[in-house]
């Protein structure tokens, strides 16, 4: 079965074309700049052929028009018509408390999507969007949600409420929800399957490290605990989001600077960070080298980063009673070895038994990094969100 996999953002779509059940990717591709000046879509064929192609794209319809439009190119497609599609797979960022689990897309699942959109407001209307455009081009083709925050809803209470009153939890939902979700279930998963042990018998703490960056305790197979809360702010920090905060200094800022909520949700959002801390950039590697130029506030923005992660490695341990393995993966957890290890560095208490040689010569492909004999195994596995939706897809689609 040749499955779609869209993952529509604001102004963007990133999709893929499988073939199911072997995995295969036959194609995949970017459409960006939607409804802007200077709109393109870049196709990447399985055989390494990539097309451009530069022209007016003015909503997510448009260009998935585009998309199907290419697919089914003589040269550059993978389809020779559209009957070979057997489903589209989304990813949708916040489902609430509604779904803990993938589910096959209905009118009554749009509906309560839609309910979402306030706990999500930038994330969940253009995910809509894709799966407005697929009901209206091909209405017969079954489709798929897969959720960011359903992974996380195993979650006890302890872990996901907060300390405001319950009443608001009732009225508003407003508790932790966590994101990522796709990630972390696939890299904990294959973590289990390299290391050949049940993936129920491990402790697990995955770091999910890119511009967005997210930790995740995994016991008994499950998530019980994740940094990021009610919206992707929370935790970490980012590259342009704080992570964690006094909420009383947000009080204060709000207060001398008399912002409006707008602002205050841009200024955490695009303005802070790694970002806001270094002045220099978002990009973890800028950062680097400007703080091995003598830069001083890159090398505190980067001090801080570390220190957030490895804080977050001794208290998930706390929480778990132990921890078996410790996963680095993402854009930065994939590449950025140095970061890797002071990550890692002085956890040698906890049975961290990291290996700079090792770790040096990783870059974006799986390896364990650790020391032979260490008590806790350290890994570096890639992250494949888009292989979890496609294979979400194919098992609701086939049930």
């Amino acid at each position: 079965m040749k499955i779609i996999v869209l993952n529509c953002g604001s102004s963007s779509i990133k999709y893929q074309l499988f073939n199911m059940p072997s995995n295969e990717v036959l194609a995949k591709g970017l459409v960006d700049k939607i409804g802007l000046k200077g709109a393109s879509v870049k196709h990447n064929c399985s055989n390494g052929e990539v097309l451009k192609l530069e022209g007016e794209i003015l909503d997510h319809q448009a260009g998935i028009e585009y998309v199907l439009s290419i697919l089914m190119n003589d040269k550059y497609g993978s389809v020779k018509d559209l009957n070979e599609i057997g489903a589209f797979g989304h990813r949708v960022v916040h489902a609430g408390e509604k779904f803990a689990n993938s589910v096959l897309i209905t009118p009554d699942v749009v509906q309560a999507l839609e309910e979402c959109i306030d706990l999500a407001p930038l994330h969940n209307p253009p995910n809509l969007e894709g799966i407005y455009a697929i009901t209206r081009l091909l209405p017969d083709v079954p489709q798929v949600g897969v959720f960011d925050t359903a992974y996380h809803q195993t979650m006890p209470e302890q872990s996901f409420l907060y300390g405001i009153p319950y009443s608001l939890y009732e009225k508003y939902k407003v508790r932790r929800y966590g994101f990522h979700g796709s990630s972390h279930r696939y890299v904990s998963k294959r973590a289990a399957e390299m290391l050949g042990q049940d993936m129920k018998d491990l402790k697990i703490i995955s770091c999910h490290l890119g511009n967005g960056a997210s930790m995740c305790a995994i016991k008994d197979g499950k998530s019980m605990d994740t940094s990021m809360g009610m919206t992707p702010i929370e935790g970490l920090v980012m590259g342009t989001r704080c992570g964690d905060l006094d909420a009383g200094a947000l009080l204060y800022i709000a207060d001398k600077e008399e912002t409006s909520i707008p602002f205050t949700s841009t200024l955490l959002n695009k303005h802070s960070g790694m970002l806001g801390l270094s002045g220099v950039s978002s990009d973890m590697r800028d950062i680097e080298v400007a703080a091995a130029e003598g830069n001083h506030r890159a090398k505190v923005a980067l001090d801080i980063y570390h220190y957030r992660i490895k804080k977050y490695i001794g208290s998930y341990a706390a929480a778990m009673g132990g921890v078996d393995v410790v996963i680095f993966t993402g854009g930065v957890g994939e590449n950025a070895f140095i970061t890797r290890q002071e990550c890692c560095s002085g956890l040698e208490f906890m049975g961290l038994e990291f290996d700079i040689e090792k770790n040096s010569k990783v870059r974006g492909k799986e390896a364990i990094i650790s020391k032979t004999g260490s008590k806790v195994t350290i890994m570096v596995v890639p992250t494949n969100e888009e292989l979890v939706i496609a294979q979400d897809t194919f098992e609701i689609v086939t049930a």
